[in-house]
């Protein structure tokens, strides 16, 4: 969440806590694609509003997937009365730009059933950062020319190195190949995310070799606050 600009990037389990962090009267939530775990969250949008004056909430999905949300996640056996949001569909890649002045560039990636990354423009300073989950890096993947020179990459690593056919399957990716892109990308720094829920560990992935090939990288802690 850019909780200054009321910008929310997917909305999974995790988006009970944007309720603490709203301190706009608008709210745009992107979604990449909607796999449960991206869109679940938006069934908790009664509590997250609670107490809170928020005016708009629109949800910018791509335009195919719109069904889906209706349909099944708001299925009326499922969830009969809908959250105050409503519905902009992304047609294109074409960039566009939000109330709050953001520049979205929805990026289509490589994931089943299709995915959208997104680079955004316009944050202060003249910075840009660009979010990339649910894909499977590789230096040949046409979003590495798009996210180009971002100052802060968010991008998602589901498994370590060693789960490359794994990773390939499931259409997420291992730790070496995130590291490669993102220094064939020229990006200021890059957060690693959507990693394995299962792994107990500390620190689940050892970034020591992937530090060698891009340097500022880093799996952020739970709630972290970056500067973008």
């Amino acid at each position: 969440m850019i909780p200054e600009a009321g910008l929310i990037l997917d909305a999974g389990t995790g988006l009970y806590r944007a309720r603490d962090l709203i301190c706009t009267r608008h709210l745009d939530i992107l979604l990449s694609h909607v796999h449960l775990d991206h869109v679940i969250g938006l069934t908790f949008l009664f509590d997250i509003l609670y107490e809170k004056t928020v005016d708009r909430i629109t949800v910018h999905v791509a335009e195919s997937k719109i069904r889906a949300i209706q349909e099944h996640l708001f299925a009326q056996d499922l969830f009969p009365v809908q959250p105050p949001f409503e519905i902009r569909p992304i047609k294109t890649t074409r960039p566009f730009t939000l109330d709050s002045g953001l520049q979205v560039t929805p990026i289509p990636v490589v994931h089943p059933g299709g995915c959208y990354a997104f680079r955004l423009g316009g944050l202060p300073g003249g910075r840009s950062m660009a979010y990339v989950t649910d894909t499977t890096a590789d230096l040949q993947a046409d979003y590495v020319d798009a996210i180009r020179g971002v100052d802060t990459l968010i991008h998602e690593c589901y498994f370590p190195d060693g789960w490359e056919a794994k990773a390939e399957l499931t259409g997420h990716s291992c730790l070496t190949p995130v590291a490669q892109v993102a220094r064939a990308a020229a990006v200021g720094s890059c957060y690693l995310v959507h990693i394995n829920p299962l792994n107990d560990r500390e620190i689940p992935l050892d970034l020591t070799s992937a530090q060698t090939i891009f340097n500022n990288i880093q799996v952020p802690s739970d709630q972290q606050i970056i500067d973008l």
